[in-house]
């Protein structure tokens, strides 16, 4: 008998018991589905990761990069997972930028005085002490302002782009700078990359293209660009004040968290479950990305407490930096690099913990059969849809290295609600729909961990 699972060179997966076939002679959801119904009853009837959600948003805040508050809930969480009993527990350093926000305004001087809720975008340069005040031209896209090149001297341009994905409309906020520059403009906003607003503007980062004047950048709320925007067609003369404190400092030391369940078969094959620690600096960070965090973590803790024995090793990793670097996933990477063909698959949730629809999934055919097999398991919580394209932020450097990757998918109607902003507070995450996600990441992990065979790359 042979007891290690094997990947050869060409990725070609052999059977991890000799005269065993590939597939499980009895069907996933047939000999999970009793373990799969405890977890989730386990699950619900245990507050301990919505409680700890709670605790981790009011007590921290938001957690910025660079930031105290980031570094003081990692030690918090570091404490709390030794004190569950997890294996491993650690964090492993990783240099990060800091950038700070710093007192900032926008103010409507002509046709009349109004001041105006906005963010600067993460990135963004200051503006002098007194602040730019300028004329605006506003534009939907970058075709037309394009058109209108020579106009855009001495400006603000505002990007008054409507949502129709994030995928799509961000290029406004990450680019728009740079762009606008070009034609001379000395600032740049940009209409909120979000579905819905009640004055509540979003932030995210932003880049400057190179050998291009750098100008301050901000975002507006939705319903102020969407009114400049109907100002500017009627022909009216739209002026604006902005100040703007914002500065880059010096790299500073974060953490990626590290927690473990041992396995007992096959210790050194590795399921990641993770999400980011870090989050803007308004709100509290709590469905971008701190849910999922607490449910990755619970994750490991329900396994535990329900005495299961995975033959493979589970990995909680909350990636540090996503938000504004992408430090953390390619430290991550680094330091695990020679651990990376013992990777067998990589969960992140990173879009809230609405009530969970399913995984998308980037790996092989024959993977995403067996992946299949196991969102059977889902069906009691409505999370067995499973779609194509798995990759997220922080999984995707180990993506690129070949390890199968899924993300969670929620119900995420009013994700962009929230997403970036000082509305992503604790009161918006749902008791249920938030313990459905940690089951659907529970269930899917272990069963992985128990495969007889390793995902097929």
């Amino acid at each position: 008998m042979i007891k290690k699972s094997i990947i050869n060179p060409k990725n070609i997966i052999l059977s991890c018991f000799i005269g065993v076939s590939l597939h499980p002679s009895i069907p996933i959801d047939e000999k999970y589905q009793i373990i799969a119904d405890q977890i989730i009853n386990e699950i619900h009837k245990d507050s301990t990761a919505y409680n700890r959600l709670a605790y981790l948003c009011d007590t921290f805040g938001p957690r910025l990069s660079g930031s105290k508050n980031l570094e003081k809930s990692i030690n918090w969480i570091i404490k709390e997972m030794k004190v569950d009993g997890l294996d491993n527990v650690k964090g492993e350093r990783v240099k990060v930028p800091r950038w700070v926000r710093g007192n900032e305004s926008l103010k409507l001087m002509k046709p009349y005085e109004k001041n105006l809720t906005m963010l600067g975008l993460g990135g963004s340069i200051k503006t002098p002490k007194s602040g730019i005040t300028g004329d605006v031209i506003v534009v939907d896209n970058f075709d037309e302002l394009d058109s209108i090149s020579h106009k855009i001297k001495g400006k603000i341009v505002l990007f008054n782009a409507p949502f129709t994905t994030y995928g799509e409309t961000v290029k406004y906020r990450y680019s728009g700078a740079s762009v606008a520059a070009k034609y001379g403009a000395i600032a740049s906003l940009v209409r909120s990359i979000g579905s819905w607003s009640m004055d509540t503007p979003h932030t995210g980062v932003m880049a400057y293209e190179q050998n291009i004047k750098k100008i301050p950048n901000a975002a507006l709320t939705i319903e102020d660009a969407m009114m400049l925007g109907r100002m500017y067609n009627r022909g009216n003369k739209i002026t604006v004040n902005l100040k703007m404190e914002a500065k880059t400092l010096g790299d500073s030391w974060s953490r990626n968290v590290i927690a473990e369940i041992k396995g007992v078969e096959y210790p050194e094959e590795v399921i990641v479950v993770g999400g980011h620690i870090d989050s803007w600096d308004v709100g509290q960070g709590a469905h971008d990305d701190g849910g999922a965090c607490i449910a990755s973590w619970e994750v490991l803790r329900t396994i535990k407490k329900l005495n299961l024995k995975p033959k493979r090793t589970i990995r909680c990793v909350l990636w540090t930096n996503e938000e504004n670097g992408g430090r953390g996933n390619k430290a991550y990477r680094d330091m695990h690099i020679k651990e990376i063909d013992n990777h067998i698959l990589a969960i992140e949730s990173d879009g809230g913990v609405f009530a969970p629809e399913g995984f998308g999934f980037s790996g092989s055919a024959e993977a995403k059969n067996i992946i299949s097999d196991i969102h059977k398991l889902l069906t009691p919580i409505n999370a067995n849809n499973l779609s194509d394209g798995g990759r997220a932020a922080d999984i995707a450097p180990l993506n690129d290295m070949g390890v199968p990757v899924m993300s969670l998918k929620v119900d995420n109607t009013k994700y962009f609600w929230y997403h970036h902003t000082a509305a992503d507070t604790f009161d918006k995450v749902d008791f249920t729909e938030f313990n459905n996600c940690i089951a659907a990441m529970t269930i899917m992990a272990y069963v992985v961990a128990e495969l007889p065979y390793p995902l097929p790359r």
